[in-house]
Order: structure tokens, then C-alpha cells, then sequence
């Protein structure tokens, strides 16, 4: 991703913060992180993602999806003694339809095109503004933003995002920023 394809991101991303509701300062808006997870094509598989809060046991985050784009599917894994984190996502904006392992219901979202062997989990939650949902540690998951985009919190504990896993090989957790 180039730099200026970052910055219309983290642009976009902060209106859509603002938007929603939710009041950041100019610094905080230009610590948006904008991931596009190494595959290339951010208005299908990324985030946008600023981090509110972050200590040695707790995280919150604001995660900013544009219309249709999707998070890929990934865990939060054991690290030593600790089970992995725990998170609830709570919508603030538009609708999120989340995607966990269970009985396969897929009805409003989509796998992107392709790509069914990196979206394994099917069971669809479809989130809309006010409803909340925690994640056990270990779970495998992954959102999609309807028509309108989506807006969330992500509380969490201790966040360890660099050491995620995902279900797509081809995922880079840091972007890589281009000239």
C-alpha cells in the first residue's frame, strides 16, 4: 500500500469514527493503524484500527470497517501461562456480521471471492448497533462490515496482535508502507 492510499484510509476511517459518535483528538486520528494484512487489496480484507487503551492486562480499541471490507480469519493463541486474549466487540455503527465456529449459517455476508480456504468458520452473527459479543481465547474469527460500513470497540485483554494467527498464509500482520 502507498502512503498516500494510507493516509485516505486513516482519513476515511476517522470520519467514520467521528461519524459514529465517538470523539478522538487529531492526534489520535493520525495513529490510526491502517492494515491491509500484506494481501493488497484493503477495501476487500482490512482494518482500521486505533487503539484507545493498551496495558500489560487490558485493551480497548476503536476498529473502523468500510463498506463490505472484511477482517480476516484469525485466533488470538495461548501465549506461556496465559490462555490467549479475550475480546467483546461491541457496535457503535452500522452492521457487523461475525463469523465463529458452529453449525454453518451464512446468510447476509459473504467469504471473500477466492478465498474459501482461508474463512473456515461460517456460523454468521449478525451485529447491529448496541449488541456486543465476547470471544473466548482461541476462537477463531472474522468480520464483515455491511453495505454502510462498521464501527466497534474491541475490549480486550493484554493484546498481542503481532502474534495472531491466521487461517490465510498469505497474511502479514504489519503493513508494509510504500513511497
Amino acid at each position: 500500500m502507498t502512503k498516500d492510499e494510507y493516509n485516505a484510509a486513516q482519513k476515511e476511517a476517522a470520519e467514520m469514527i467521528i461519524t459514529s459518535g465517538i470523539q478522538i483528538s487529531q492526534s489520535e486520528a493520525n495513529k490510526i493503524e491502517v492494515v491491509d494484512f500484506g494481501l493488497n487489496n484493503l477495501k476487500k480484507e482490512g482494518a482500521q484500527i486505533l487503539t484507545l487503551v493498551q496495558t500489560d492486562r487490558i485493551s480497548i480499541k476503536v476498529i473502523a470497517l468500510f463498506p463490505g471490507q472484511t477482517e480476516p480469519e484469525h485466533w488470538h493463541p495461548r501465549v506461556d501461562d496465559d490462555p490467549g486474549k479475550e475480546e467483546t466487540i461491541r457496535v457503535v455503527n452500522g452492521f457487523l456480521y461475525l463469523y465463529q465456529p458452529g453449525e454453518s449459517n451464512i446468510n447476509v455476508g459473504q467469504v471473500p471471492e477466492s478465498k474459501d480456504y482461508a474463512y473456515t468458520c461460517r456460523n454468521e452473527l449478525v451485529m447491529s448497533v448496541n449488541d456486543q459479543f465476547t470471544l473466548k481465547p482461541g476462537t477463531k474469527h472474522w468480520f464483515r462490515a455491511g453495505s454502510q460500513g462498521a464501527v466497534v470497540y474491541s475490549y480486550s485483554t493484554i493484546a498481542r496482535d503481532i502474534l495472531d494467527k491466521f487461517s490465510d498464509p498469505e497474511v502479514i500482520r504489519i503493513s508494509k508502507i510504500e513511497d
